[in-house]
């Protein structure tokens, strides 16, 4: 017998094609509006999560996001913002989707239904008990997913879930079962709206807490973040002028020599202690 699945159960708005643009609007805003307490009734499970993955991360271990469709798109976006973000590598957070970097932007046919394939990539990385896999999915019956934390736990590494069905085949099969139920969504079965809000949502908070705590961020301030680009480089320098009180030119200058706040910071606290000593 198949799950009643409330991610796939009809919208509560008929006739779309019927309402005006501000109709429309008004209901996707009003839709919108049940994530947020959705989102809040997991936090223990997010807690419980985070936890156990800075644990496992102190000791070396990388946090793998597994997923297709919008769900893998929004595990990837979630893993290529960390390094220029936080300046840390590009193997600590590590997204995956089916089908591979060419899925990111068009579907590929099928890949989702391949149980086999998600482990087969995780072993490209030499996956470890350290480790943990994170399988998004907002059905919870993705086959990929499934199979990649399937094996996972089965060789004792850590894994959980971000989905928007409550007791799913996914959520059976893990450590950590985050479930959003958000509801059915505006356009029946579009879980690339609410659902896909709310996993973004808390790929945010597991990522921003995970960094916090690992001592990339200094009072709010993303004192670890790459200077890739002029915009970046002037909020460092602005972030060096409010720290240590220099003018903009030197701050600049400082910011440029040592390639990031946090090596400012460092440096001039190393200096200031042989001026002391």
């Amino acid at each position: 017998m198949t799950m009643e699945s409330t991610t796939e159960a009809d919208s509560l708005y008929n006739d779309l094609e019927k309402k005006s643009v501000r109709e429309l609007l008004l209901g996707i805003h009003e839709e919108d509006k049940k994530v947020l307490p959705a989102v809040n009734e997991v936090i223990p499970q997010i807690e419980k999560l985070v936890e156990e993955v800075l644990r496992r991360m102190k000791k070396g271990g990388r946090l793998f996001y597994m997923g297709a469709g919008t769900s893998g798109r929004l595990g990837i976006l979630d893993a290529s913002e960390i390094p220029p973000t936080f300046g840390v590598g590009y193997d600590l957070v590590i997204g995956l989707i089916a089908g591979g970097d060419r899925a990111i932007r068009k579907a590929v046919e099928a890949a989702e239904d391949d149980e086999e394939m998600g482990w087969k990539d995780l072993e490209k990385y030499q996956i470890n008990k350290l480790d943990t896999v994170v399988g998004i999915a907002a059905s919870g019956r993705t086959p990929y997913v499934i199979g990649a934390v399937k094996q996972a736990r089965e060789r004792g590494i850590l894994t959980a879930c971000i989905t928007n069905n409550k007791g799913s085949e996914l959520a059976q099969n893990v450590d950590v079962a985050i479930e959003a139920v958000v509801g059915p969504e505006f356009l029946t079965g579009s879980t690339r709206m609410k659902s896909g809000t709310s996993q973004k949502l808390i790929l945010n908070m597991i990522t921003t807490s995970l960094m916090i705590k690992l001592g990339r961020v200094k009072g709010n301030k993303m004192v670890n973040m790459q200077l890739t680009n002029q915009k970046l480089v002037n909020r460092g320098t602005r972030m060096i002028m409010a720290e240590l009180g220099y003018d903009e030119v030197t701050a600049r200058r400082l910011l440029l020599l040592h390639g990031s706040v946090n090596n400012v910071l460092n440096a001039e606290k190393e200096e200031n202690g042989a001026i002391r000593s």
